[in-house]
């Protein structure tokens, strides 16, 4: 075990707050090591090394925060008890409550070291390997003081509507630090509290899971993908604890949808499977027509025209199912119709249809309003820019594209700023054709500081 530079002052302070002896410490590491199938020897010279600064393993450390947990009441982290050790968050802990703590700290307090995070597509099969019952048996282990109703998940799910909308208008660099630390101070607190019923306990997990996909979002727009992977598979996390159905399903589609996105197909197709599986019976059309639509995406990435066209076909009827009303997590996402038009229109992108591409862009303008969504608009014009430079209609792309434009001014979204200089070496070329406003767009592209 390597030594720290300095004994831990945070670790002392914090069993000292706990009212633990160094024994009684010991002996619940040991307890909780053996709840999750570990046999631990820790003894009460071993707490004072950690304490020395002697850096106990990853997994010792994560056992020593949930024994001072379980005493306070309260999430403690590794990071609070300085035990991160440079090594940075790890990606799956014993506890998500505890996670989502961490994670939103860092993500307020170390923004620069989270937004550097790496993406793994390793990562993406998790939800598959997942087992939520030792997770479980932790959570339920707590005894916090404090209790929790109704009324605080619908401030929590007020506070994820509010900027949820403000992140279609303004991208996702728009208070992200505000949602990150009420996340860490607020939200996943409340998961270590007491709950009248299973309802509401179910409630309050299914909403802090709602503001994790809420910041993966955000994280995902600004083109920062290892700190968006952490935060979906925290939210996946987090669903399985409300609903192991349809709320854990669409959690699962988000992170193959950012794999897809990245172009990275690896285990989305067995992960979108997953979902499905989990989610038959359970979800509501809309709801399952977005798994259908993420199925048919991760077809096409493996050229697979056929079985993506089925899986087309199967969220189309989907959607056509009425009466059914759509659960909040699912909602988030927009309209399911809009979502459908833009996710066929990449589907058909990936199988080079590039005339059923464009009818299914210009079908998402009406799908979506352009008020509240107006980066959706900026994203499906320069889209439909590409499909129809890929038409040889040069004279419209240009056309499509400052509309896209437009639309990004006062906007934070790196996506944006990504589609619209991806067409310069196209502008280019049209340039040399003297293709009209080329000049007048290339301009605008560069006093946007793009």
């Amino acid at each position: 075990m390597p030594s720290t530079q300095a004994p831990n002052d945070r670790l002392r302070e914090a069993i000292a707050a706990s009212g633990l002896g160094y024994e009684a410490v010991a002996r619940a590491v040991v307890r909780i090591a053996a709840e999750n199938g570990d046999v631990l020897r820790t003894n009460k010279s071993a707490v004072a090394h950690w304490v020395a600064g002697v850096e106990p393993s990853a997994r010792t450390a994560t056992y020593l925060a949930e024994a001072l947990s379980r005493r306070t009441g309260r999430p403690v982290t590794r990071i609070q008890l300085g035990l991160a050790g440079g090594q940075g968050l790890e990606r799956v802990g014993a506890e998500p409550a505890v996670d989502a703590v961490a994670l939103g700290r860092a993500d307020v307090e170390r923004r620069e070291w989270l937004a550097a995070a790496v993406y793994t597509t390793a990562d993406v099969a998790m939800p598959l390997q997942y087992d939520h019952e030792p997770v479980a048996r932790l959570l339920r282990a707590r005894t916090g003081q404090a209790r929790v109703g109704a009324e605080e998940i619908a401030v929590v799910r007020q506070i994820t509507k509010v900027f949820g909308a403000a992140d279609e208008q303004l991208g996702g660099g728009h208070g992200l630090s505000t949602v990150a630390a009420y996340l860490a101070d607020t939200a996943a607190p409340m998961l270590s509290c007491r709950y009248a019923d299973g309802r509401i306990r179910r409630d309050a997990f299914s909403a802090v899971a709602e503001l994790a996909w809420l910041l993966g979002w955000k994280h995902h727009d600004l083109g920062q993908e290892g700190a968006a992977q952490r935060y979906y598979l925290l939210g996946f996390r987090l669903a399985v604890e409300a609903d192991p159905h349809a709320h854990t399903a669409w959690m699962m589609r988000a992170v193959a949808h950012q794999a897809l996105s990245l172009k990275q197909p690896h285990h989305c197709l067995d992960l979108v499977e997953g979902a499905l599986e989990r989610a038959r019976g359970y979800a509501d059309g809309a709801t399952e027509a977005l798994l259908h639509i993420t199925h048919a995406r991760a077809y096409a990435a493996l050229k697979e025209r056929a079985l993506a066209a089925r899986a087309l076909l199967a969220a189309e009827d989907a959607l056509s199912r009425d009466g059914e009303p759509q659960p909040v997590y699912s909602v988030l996402m927009g309209p399911a119709t809009g979502t459908v038009d833009s996710h066929t229109a990449r589907t058909l992108t990936e199988i080079g249809d590039h005339r059923g591409t464009e009818a299914r862009h210009r079908a998402a303008f009406t799908s979506w309003d352009r008020t509240k969504y107006p980066r959706v608009h900026l994203l499906t014009y320069a889209d439909l820019g590409d499909c129809l430079a890929a038409q040889a209609r040069a004279d419209e792309a240009v056309a499509a594209w400052g509309q896209a434009l437009d639309l990004a001014e006062g906007m934070a979204s790196a996506r944006g700023v990504s589609a619209l200089t991806s067409i310069r070496p196209t502008l280019v070329g049209y340039r040399r054709r003297g293709v009209p406003g080329v000049a007048l767009l290339e301009r605008r592209i560069r006093e946007a500081a793009f």
